[in-house]
């Protein structure tokens, strides 16, 4: 197995994929606006993956965090609100806000497990912070770790329930950034100390069956390289004082916060310490030159890899998506002002 994620072209798997995948075996998938037509489309184009896999636990997965972070829209879907609700309904009711975003959790879930998606890259567990950039804004839970803490196991226990892997993200924390990962690397001169308050959620969370690293440079642990790039971060940092052992993956390698082609970022990252490398545009010719250049997947992140699926072995609670909506709008109705 490949220890990586690919990403396709369009809304189904094209015969040059289709060749590049059975060959090379990638961990995952990822999919994007460009993937989805409409339910019955989505379902069968996971189920094409599966069926190349040879493996109906396929690891699947999506952005949908709700708000401004989502591949799945209204009218086929429903509309999922931003982290910063569930933030505001906190300072008047702490357990509605709770109970809130496990609801909105399990509707997450159910609408990706009904199209064969098996994980979602949410809940964001960054701090937000003052004057910072908006990439994580209403994206965050809050700008205390306790809360964002209580909030993001809410919705892992939500998803979960919901028959769907929860990604938490951007470790070690991406709430101090001043510039949008996307655009540049991000530099982040906290102390130490100060860092502690960005990690608390992470290491709150621990026990999660996935996580997702932040393109960003921590001058007080590695002053060279950004995280998804620095072992001293991930075995240190992630892997030690946060003790996170779940699923690995890096951010994605396009983001203009890494330079390099995207193979040798696919294979530094590997050699940093993630399970799996992200690679979301659906390129043949980065696919390829990936699977060329990684090595296989190691017995470790194979481990992890099926762990992080067993949790979702049992499939989706007995509630209804119908239910979990109605008492999820019910409860953020106590939060309008």
């Amino acid at each position: 197995m490949l220890p990586a994620i690919f990403g396709l072209a369009g809304e189904t798997v094209s015969a040059e994929e289709r060749a590049l995948f059975a060959a090379c075996d990638p961990a995952g998938y990822i999919l994007f606006s460009r993937n989805i037509r409409d339910a019955e489309q989505l379902r069968a184009l996971t189920d094409q993956l599966r069926e190349i896999a040879g493996r109906q636990d396929l690891f699947i997965m999506i952005d949908q965090e709700g708000g401004r972070v989502a591949r799945m829209k209204p009218p086929l879907w429903p509309e999922f609100p931003p982290a910063a609700r569930f933030d505001a309904l906190y300072e008047r009711a702490p357990s509605s806000a709770i109970e809130a975003a496990r609801c909105n959790g399990r509707a997450l879930g159910g609408i990706l497990h009904d199209v064969g998606i098996t994980a979602n890259a949410a809940p964001v567990l960054d701090v937000r912070q003052p004057d910072a950039s908006e990439i994580v804004g209403d994206r965050s839970f809050g700008a205390e770790p306790m809360r964002v803490a209580a909030l993001g196991r809410a919705t892992l226990d939500g998803l979960r329930a919901g028959g769907v892997v929860g990604i938490v993200k951007h470790m070690p924390g991406h709430g101090r950034a001043m510039v949008d990962s996307h655009k540049a690397l991000p530099t982040v001169i906290a102390d130490a100390t100060d860092l502690e308050w960005d990690m608390a959620p992470f290491r709150s969370l621990d026990r999660a069956p996935a996580g997702m690293t932040a393109h960003i440079v921590y001058t007080a642990w590695d002053a060279e390289r950004p995280a998804s790039l620095s072992p001293t971060v991930i075995g240190g940092i992630i892997r030690g004082a946060i003790g996170f052992d779940g699923l690995l993956m890096s951010d994605d390698l396009d983001m203009k916060a890494l330079n390099g082609p995207a193979d040798e970022l696919a294979e530094a990252v590997v050699a940093a310490g993630c399970d799996l490398a992200l690679n979301c545009w659906g390129r043949m010719d980065e696919m390829a030159a990936t699977a060329a250049r990684l090595p296989e997947m190691s017995d470790r992140s194979r481990e992890r890899l099926d762990r992080a699926m067993k949790t979702i072995a049992a499939g989706p609670d007995d509630w209804t998506l119908d239910e979990a909506l109605a008492t999820r709008d019910l409860l953020l109705q106590q939060g309008l002002v």
